[in-house]
Order: C-alpha cells, then sequence, then structure tokens
C-alpha cells in the first residue's frame, strides 16, 4: 500500500477540536462555554478532568503546527471555539480571539499546511445555553452571525469549512443523555435541539457561499457501521434500522433533501411541534463534500424495554472481540461499509473521512513510544479506504484523529488518540511510533 495508489488529489490530514486542546479558557477575552461549565460540575467527567488547560495550544500552537510540518501532513482541521470570538455568543466581537486564529491560519499557510476551519466542535458558549442553546430557534440567527463573523475574518485565507462536528453526538449525548455538556436531558429537548442543529448545517452552508462563493463545504457526521447481533433474527434486523436511522442517517438525509428518516424511526414524528413554515425545504444544502467520521462498528439487539428504539448496543468487551480503551470494536471493514453505503446516495459529490483513529495504552522505551496497536489500526483501516477507492467508491480524502494526546469529553484525559504524547505535567510533546509511521507513509512511496 502506497501513498500514490490513492492518487495524487487525495487528502491527507489530522484533526483537533479547540475545547480538548487549547486551554486558555479565560485567556483574552474568551467568554465561558457549555465545557467550561459542564466540567465543575462534580460526577460529570472520569477522574474530575477539564480542559482548562488541556494541551496549551492557545500558547504552544506554533510548536504543534511545526509538529505537523515535521510529519509532512499538508492538511489540518481544526475548529473554532465560537465564544473566543463572540463572549457571550452573540453582540461584541473579540479581536484578540479573532488574532489568534489568524496567527494559527497564518503559520500553517507559511509552512505550506492546509487548513480546514470547523465551525462548531460542540463548545456553544454559555451565555447562549442559558437562553436554551440548541433548544432555542434562536441558535439559528446566533449561529448565522457567527459563521458570518468567521467567513468574513478568515475567508480571505480559508476555502474548506466543515459547519458542524458529529450533530447526533452533541445532541444525543449532550440534550438526551445528558452525558455530555450542557448535560440536558429527555425526548423534546433532543428532537429541538436536533432540528435547530440540523437547520443550522445548512443555514452555515448557505452563509458560507454567498460570502465566499468558491469556498469547499462540508459538515460531518459520526457514522458506526450497524449490524444485527443476531444476523438471522428479525427483530435484532429490525432494531439494527432503526439505530442506524438514529446514528447514522438522522442529520445526513436532511441536509440531502429527503426529509428526517420518520418511516425507519417513528418516535421522530414528534419533531413535527418543531417544524415551522419552509424548515423542510430549508434543510437541504448541497455540500461540496460529506465528512464521515469513522472508528467502529456496533451489534445491535432487540430489546422491548428500552425506550424510543426498542433495541440496545452489545458492547465489544461483551463479545470478547478485539477492541480500544473507549470499548469499540476494532472493526476494519466498517470503513469500508461506511464509504459504500454513503455512495448509495444521490448528491454526495465527494466523501472525505474527517476522523479515524484509535485509543490504546501507549508503551515508553527510552526516548521511543511504542503504539503499534494504534499503527496497526491505521493500517488496516487505510487498506479498507483503499479498497474502496479502488472498487470506485467516491472518497477523496484521509484525516486522523488526531495530532496530540487530549481532552476526550467525558472520558477526560485516560483515552490517548494522538499521534504524539502530551506529558500533561510538563507539556511535553514527543511523537509517538504511529506518528513516525504516518510521517514515513506521506514522505515516501509508503509501508
Amino acid at each position: 500500500m502506497n501513498r500514490s495508489d490513492f492518487g495524487e488529489d487525495f487528502c491527507w490530514g489530522v484533526s483537533t477540536a479547540a475545547y480538548q486542546i487549547e486551554g486558555g479558557i479565560t485567556a483574552d477575552g474568551k467568554g465561558p462555554s457549555i465545557w467550561d461549565v459542564f466540567t465543575q460540575k462534580k460526577n460529570k467527567i472520569f477522574g474530575g478532568h477539564n480542559g482548562n488547560i488541556a494541551c496549551d495550544y492557545y500558547n504552544k500552537f506554533t510548536e504543534d503546527i511545526y509538529l505537523i510540518y515535521q510529519l509532512k501532513i499538508p492538511h489540518y482541521r481544526f475548529s473554532i471555539a465560537w465564544s473566543r470570538i463572540f463572549p457571550e455568543g452573540v453582540g461584541r466581537i473579540n479581536y484578540k480571539g479573532i488574532d489568534f486564529y489568524n496567527k494559527v491560519i497564518n503559520l500553517c499557510l507559511e509552512l505550506d499546511i492546509e487548513p480546514w476551519i470547523t465551525l462548531y466542535h460542540w463548545d456553544l458558549p454559555e451565555e447562549l445555553q442559558k437562553k436554551g442553546g440548541w433548544t432555542n430557534r434562536d441558535v439559528i440567527q446566533w449561529f448565522s452571525n457567527y459563521v458570518s463573523c468567521c467567513v468574513q475574518h478568515f475567508g480571505d485565507r480559508v476555502s474548506n469549512w466543515i459547519v458542524l462536528n458529529e450533530p447526533m453526538v452533541f445532541t444525543g449525548a449532550g440534550y438526551f443523555l445528558g452525558v455530555h455538556a450542557p448535560g440536558k436531558k429527555g425526548l423534546n429537548n433532543f428532537l429541538s435541539a436536533v432540528h435547530h442543529a440540523a437547520l443550522c448545517q445548512s443555514a452555515g452552508g448557505n452563509i458560507i457561499k454567498s460570502l465566499q462563493t468558491s469556498s469547499n463545504v462540508g459538515t460531518s457526521f459520526s457514522h458506526s457501521h450497524v449490524e444485527p447481533y443476531r444476523q438471522e433474527d428479525e427483530k435484532d434486523q429490525k432494531a439494527a434500522v432503526r439505530v442506524d436511522a438514529l446514528l447514522n442517517r438522522l442529520f445526513l438525509e436532511p441536509v440531502l433533501g429527503m426529509g428526517y428518516p420518520i418511516d425507519d424511526l417513528p418516535i421522530l414524528k414528534r419533531m413535527e411541534k418543531h417544524i415551522k413554515g419552509n424548515d423542510m425545504q430549508d434543510l437541504h444544502f448541497k455540500m461540496d463534500f460529506t465528512g464521515l467520521q469513522v472508528y467502529t462498528r456496533e451489534l445491535i439487539q432487540h430489546d422491548f424495554w428500552m425506550p424510543f428504539v426498542q433495541a440496545r448496543l452489545i458492547k465489544a468487551s461483551d463479545r470478547f472481540v478485539h477492541h480500544t480503551i473507549m470499548n469499540w470494536e476494532v472493526h476494519p471493514n466498517s470503513i469500508y461499509e461506511a464509504i459504500k453505503k454513503f455512495n448509495q446516495y444521490e448528491g454526495i459529490n465527494k466523501i472525505i473521512i474527517t476522523e479515524n483513529g484509535a485509543a490504546f495504552d501507549d508503551f515508553f522505551y527510552g526516548e521511543s513510544i511504542i503504539d503499534d496497536l494504534r499503527k496497526d489500526y491505521i493500517k488496516s483501516h487505510l487498506k479498507k479506504l483503499l479498497k474502496a477507492k479502488e472498487e470506485g467508491f467516491k472518497v477523496n480524502g484521509y484525516f486522523i484523529w488526531t495530532l496530540t494526546d487530549n481532552f476526550e469529553w467525558a472520558e477526560g484525559y485516560k483515552p490517548k488518540f494522538g499521534l504524539i504524547h502530551v506529558d500533561f505535567n510538563t507539556q511535553k510533546r514527543t511523537i509517538k511510533d504511529s506518528g513516525k509511521w504516518y510521517r514515513d507513509f506521506l514522505s515516501s512511496a509508503g509501508l
């Protein structure tokens, strides 16, 4: 397997997210985000961890971007912290926040690294959450204002935009299960947040295109390949369809103009009270690319007692299969199946894997950090991605999650996804073997 096998126009990159790396939560006028607040609550985050300092990227971004350059990675996806630009979510612009991201963008371009900006990666300004956050229809205007500001200030140098990162995750975990910020629960919270986020997905795309006609606009969807636990069991098969509609199709199909997958997930009929006027038409936007974030597969069993979906996930550890620290099954074929499935939709012109990676324990050997499991995970998934490409499926890029070990949301600092190890006591960076492998793959004929 060689880099050249993927073609000259294939995008190779690495992804990060603001709250997970930046720290500097009050630096230079930044306002609080929902994650700044949520991490201060008891028993919400593993070990009581938070992102107050994280990787101290706010002060060390130069070092980290030079590491990207050293690793020969040509594309860098990072997110903007909304409350660093608008401390109150709307109104007053914090120009020191603008200056920070200008420095990041300018250094990337100086080093011939193509910047890809994710506009929303889960860190809603807390002042907007006080007004209901994603459950408040006004979020469409708030978000539109924020997107306009970013394009106006960064669009002269940035053309690659990702509108939302994994909207199913931040609405489901944050507004239904309550395990992520802002910690809200309940079906009504979830459905209203879903509809407003889906409208923001298309509104954001339209705004970018109106301000920058040459832009490359997409959004990113979490996707777990879903199969029935008992392949021949009809109830498990139907349960798998419901879970697939919820996890993988809920935001994808509306933006393609297909509406919500109500036929396969009837509980979505309750969305009607949140739908107004031309909303169903306004959900549709023709993305230049579709971001796909694949890590694993899920096996689904029918469960009569589980509300709304009557289904449950069978954990990888309970199935005694190879899995990561996140208890996600290592199943390389999942990336092939996801690409194949997305290629069946009309309206998807280009697919980019905007996240793929794995959390495993690292082993220290002198000054080296051995992470063969992560390296093998990446290589095995790239082989399946190449298979999809060779079979003619549209896939045009691959971004590893992530550059450095970082704050992994509710799991705190326990899971290590990085190509680069971070000693959080000293902030020392050390490139792992997986990072060296990626460098060698990108800079030579391949491995």
